[in-house]
């Protein structure tokens, strides 16, 4: 009697143990889809609910974005479409500089590229001002999954580097075609998940004709950021939300998000790189920028705008920021 007793209680104790197991793994799988779909799938991305986390009251810089806007409105000449290397139309805007070059033997172009839900041409990219005043022509390209550039998923700088890659072929084409005797420089200039994408394009081969790279606010990965908001944003482990989430973006986007290690590249680097960050950036963290920094292998130089928050550091102290980069360059 005692034994069959015993088998029941087992039983039950089974039964429980595995219900807990199937609640946890339903609750997982639904965890990580929903951070799969509202981060990296382009039709749930917000851009709403990720300028929140700036927490940045954008309309004290009404005046700063005005001239943005009709700096651009003024310069821009064509519109482009390349295809990249999984079969993508990519699309970009050309701004030809209204003045003139600092040494008319050099032909100088920046390639700026926005960050997560922004598109080129917008105000996520107010440093191209500082590009256009100093006589550079700007590219500006919607990252794939953004603005007119096709994509269903986001790429966080991981795909974007190879898209990055064929900008630079497209304005070497364009230039060997146009001004073959001007020497071209290319500068890339990236904010937020902009300035990832130019990190984690600095451990790639590049052509000897990019002298610089500019990064505003980078993350050293997207994982990292991910594990942030759970952890204090929604208040829940990030494990092992993260790593199923993981498995969903390796089998639908074609990436992982282990891929995504901008603090990985730049030990590869050899372009000098400024690094730029707002010291009171509660989204992307500033120990992040130091970071990048102590790992960058090539030239370097680091700007901390004080008290500026996430992407705030152009409009907060435009004359230190543009200072940095003349500066650093030798501009």
């Amino acid at each position: 009697m005692t034994k069959i007793k015993d088998k029941h209680i087992m039983k039950r104790v089974f039964i429980v143990i595995v219900s807990i197991m199937f609640i946890l793994l339903a609750a997982d799988i639904t965890a990580s889809l929903y951070l799969f779909n509202t981060t990296v799938v382009r039709e749930h991305a917000s851009a709403g609910r990720a300028q929140n986390f700036t927490g940045v009251n954008w309309n004290v810089y009404s005046n700063t974005r005005n001239e943005l806007e009709t700096l651009l409105n003024e310069t821009k000449s064509n519109e482009y479409q390349i295809e990249s290397c999984d079969g993508l139309s990519l699309y970009a805007q050309y701004f030809k500089s209204p003045f003139p070059n600092t040494d008319d033997s050099i032909k100088r172009i920046a390639i700026c590229f926005h960050g997560y839900t922004g598109k080129g041409g917008s105000n996520s990219s107010a440093g191209s001002m500082y590009f256009l005043n100093k006589g550079f022509d700007v590219l500006m390209p919607d990252a794939r999954a953004h603005g007119e550039s096709e994509g269903d998923y986001i790429g966080f700088g991981c795909l974007d580097r190879y898209d990055g890659l064929k900008w630079i072929e497209f304005i070497q084409n364009m230039y060997d075609a146009e001004d073959k005797e001007n020497r071209l420089e290319i500068y890339l200039y990236g904010v937020s998940m902009g300035g990832a994408t130019v990190c984690m394009m600095s451990g790639q081969e590049l052509p000897n004709c990019v002298k610089g790279i500019i990064s505003d606010c980078a993350f050293t990965s997207p994982e990292k950021i991910f594990q942030d908001i759970l952890r204090y944003d929604y208040h829940v482990p990030p494990a092992p939300i993260i790593s199923t989430a993981d498995i969903f973006c390796r089998f639908t986007a074609g990436y992982s998000f282990s891929e995504c290690n901008a603090a990985d590249e730049v030990k590869k680097s050899t372009v000098p790189i400024l690094f730029i960050h707002g010291s009171a950036d509660s989204f992307i963290p500033v120990e992040m920028c130091y970071e990048l920094y102590n790992n960058c292998a090539s030239k370097k130089d680091i700007l901390i705008i004080e008290g500026a928050a996430h992407t705030e550091s152009y409009y907060m102290n435009r004359e230190m920021y543009e200072n940095k980069i003349t500066e650093f360059f030798n501009l």
